[in-house]
């Protein structure tokens, strides 16, 4: 491998259904065709690495040579580039979900491997051995499901749902457990019957733009409003009343770890997460849903949203949103005309400018960059950021101590 240590990548799209029409290609610089532009990934899963130039992808790289690209600290300890880096753009409400921890995402893949279930399969629960904590930065008005609510919100949400006051007494004999396991176990049949008249009620109002998107009655709308007349009501519309609703602004972060219950329900972000694709579902999803499992990760207790700012370092030009997970660190990195941001990478990086035009310098290399545009840079880059006018560029590494 030569001395360079400063690339151009990209990315791979994803299309996955619920994705908008307009910002990932305008984004990043390709043509718009009659198709979903969910997920830009910028990583090195296997499942869809990026390219580095043109004759090499990400993880082959790192393969070859781990210990010139991501360093030995990350490889002794992940052997792998531990995070994966993507753009969002939620258009419709996704999936209930919860990620396993590490320990249970290794049983689960080694079992469902010993059962002779392919990795591609529909049904399939566990993709890899890896676990799924993830950040993300809002780009955009931010509006997500993130943990059940308080015990007190919850018991006045089932209070004041007529179609809910039956569950009160479970709530009040079994908790958080006992009251999702009774909805998540109901039938289709069960499920229609139960809700058919919350959804009767909050449809006309949705369709007459009345309700304010921090209301559940407004998602429950907007899922049941992407779906064939007639389908099935879905039970992912109880997680919608039982969770948080949270609204990140621009700039806004927020992290889930493992067994933390949520789904992403509208906007554009920056997420960085370990690099894993498992995914347990719990609803709003024509996808495989499997509730014994599910059942055995979620976390079932309150949670206090806890938005982050992110910490503003010395330089005055980054900030850096911290988290427990030890696979990745995100940042934001703000810079004008006068500035230079300096830095020693520690492990490998992958940088994307978000707003404006940047140039990225490190030894006798330099990239210029603009919105869209991705660079990696390796284990011990000593590199420069400058721009002419304004930048904006979001940063994702992994902590090395």
């Amino acid at each position: 491998m030569s001395n360079t240590k400063l690339f151009s990548i990209k990315g791979k799209v994803q299309n996955y259904a619920w994705g908008g029409a307009d910002f990932i290609p305008e984004m990043i610089g390709i043509q718009k065709e009659d198709q979903p532009y969910a997920e830009y990934w910028m990583g090195a899963h296997d499942n869809a690495p990026a390219k580095v130039g043109e004759d090499q992808f990400l993880n082959n790289m790192i393969k070859t040579s781990p210990e010139t690209t991501i360093g030995k600290y990350i490889n002794d300890k992940f052997g792998r580039l531990p995070f994966l880096f993507k753009v969002l753009d939620v258009k419709d409400v996704l999936s209930i979900q919860v990620h396993p921890t590490k320990v249970e995402a290794e049983k689960g893949f080694a079992r469902e491997n010993a059962e002779g279930i392919p990795v591609t399969a529909s049904h399939r629960n566990y993709k890899d051995d890896n676990h799924k904590p993830e950040i993300m930065v809002a780009l955009s008005e931010f509006w997500l499901l993130h943990g059940f609510k308080p015990k007190a919100e919850l018991r006045e949400t089932l209070v004041n749902v007529p179609e809910f006051n039956d569950l009160t007494e479970v709530f009040d004999k079994e908790g958080y457990y006992g009251l999702y396991k009774t909805v998540m176990e109901y039938s289709a049949e069960e499920i229609n019957t139960k809700l058919r008249s919350l959804v009767d009620r909050v449809m006309p109002l949705y369709n007459e733009d009345k309700i304010e998107k921090s209301s559940p009655d407004y998602w429950t709308a907007k899922s049941v409003a992407l779906n064939p007349e007639g389908a099935d009501l879905d039970r992912g519309i109880y997680s919608i009343y039982f969770f948080n609703i949270v609204r990140a602004d621009i700039g806004d972060a927020i992290f889930q770890d493992a067994g933390l219950p949520h789904a992403y329900m509208e906007g554009q972000n920056m997420e960085l997460m370990a690099n894993s694709d498992n995914v347990l579902r719990g609803g709003l999803t024509p996808k495989h849903i499997d509730v014994p499992e599910l059942l055995k990760h979620v976390t079932f207790e309150e949670t206090i949203p806890n938005i982050m700012k992110g910490e503003l370092q010395e330089n005055g030009l980054e900030r850096i949103y911290k988290s427990p997970a030890p696979d990745f660190e995100l940042s934001r990195i703000s810079i004008s005309k006068d500035d230079k941001y300096q830095y020693t990478a520690k492990t490998a990086e992958i940088i994307i400018v978000s707003e404006g035009e940047a140039t990225v310098v490190e030894g006798d290399t330099s990239i210029s960059i603009s919105r869209g545009e991705v660079v990696l840079l390796l284990v011990d880059a000593n590199y420069t950021i400058t721009t002419s006018s304004d930048a904006v560029l979001f940063k994702a590494t992994a902590p090395v101590k």
